[in-house]
């Protein structure tokens, strides 16, 4: 499979059974770098399916706006998009790994920063896929 620099939609969880599996947290791992807390788990892969598929969520408690959470998720996604290749060789052939960001803090914050909190909870995803 192409793990090339775009992120395509079939990158991003849409399925509801999903979701609810990632959040019902019994299989479920979660880790905090902050702005962002992650939430991941590996399910069997079905056929025609991405190695790594992810969810951005920002609540609407921390951004009243929907301009600044938008602009928060497109951080995180460029962030992701940038650096999915630590991720995409680690994955079995026969499972995928769905992984949700969580926005934790009350402001925007530096696409740097926000690129470095990414780049530090996919290598210990990574790390943890490893083990």
């Amino acid at each position: 499979m192409d793990s090339g620099q775009t992120f395509q939609k079939r990158e991003r969880i849409v399925s509801q059974k999903l979701m609810e599996q990632l959040f019902d947290g019994t299989s479920s791992h979660s880790m905090s770098v902050f702005p962002l807390r992650v939430v991941f788990m590996t399910v069997p892969r079905t056929e025609g399916a991405c190695p790594v598929q992810i969810l951005v969520s920002v609540p609407k408690r921390r951004f009243k706006h929907a301009v600044d959470r938008n602009r928060v998720k497109r951080q995180v996604r460029e962030a992701f998009r940038k650096n999915k290749h630590l991720l995409w060789t680690s994955v079995p052939d026969n499972q995928q790994l769905a992984i949700a960001f969580i926005w934790l803090a009350n402001e925007q914050m530096p696409t740097p920063r926000v690129a470095h909190s990414v780049t530090t909870l996919l290598t210990r995803i990574n790390k943890g896929l490893r083990e």
